[in-house]
């Protein structure tokens, strides 16, 4: 799993010109991406990131303080672009496989206590956010792959 979590003051995610779900206080975006390895040990990890990493102001986490989380999936995110012109997505889970990983970390964190809003899974989403810092961090559960020569 690789999320990209950026903290900030407010953020929403609209689908066919409808907001869906949105932060109306400072928390964290977090943008998620499943890969064709994941599984629910992954899913342990990252909601245990996006709740604990001290990245909001006086270096706290989003469970330390009740900040509320917006989940939006994306598939991009598991994109390689090593080779060529054009991105290549062999690396991202399929939908029926990525779906419920994406509920699950959106399950866990509730279950952490987090107040978590999200988008629609495979929408064609607008996000709208307002950074706090900038501060963005990426996240992920695995070690990239070692480059191999060719």
């Amino acid at each position: 799993m690789r999320a990209v979590i950026s903290r900030v003051t407010e953020a929403s995610v609209t689908v066919d010109g409808e907001v869906v779900g949105a932060l109306d206080r400072p928390g964290l975006l977090v943008l998620l991406g499943v890969s064709v390895d994941d599984d629910e040990a992954d899913v342990a990890t990252m909601v245990r990131k996006i709740a604990e990493l001290r990245i909001l102001r006086d270096e706290v986490g989003a469970v330390d303080v009740g900040a509320p989380v917006l989940v939006v999936s994306q598939f991009t995110l598991m994109g390689s672009t090593a080779k060529g012109r054009r991105p290549s997505w062999t690396r991202a889970a399929r939908p029926e496989t990525a779906e419920p990983l994406v509920a699950a970390v959106v399950d866990g964190l509730r279950g952490r206590g987090l107040e978590v809003a999200t988008g629609v899974f495979g929408a064609m989403m607008g996000v709208h956010s307002v950074g706090d810092g900038p501060f963005t961090v990426l996240v992920e559960t695995r070690s990239p792959a070692p480059r191999t020569s060719q």
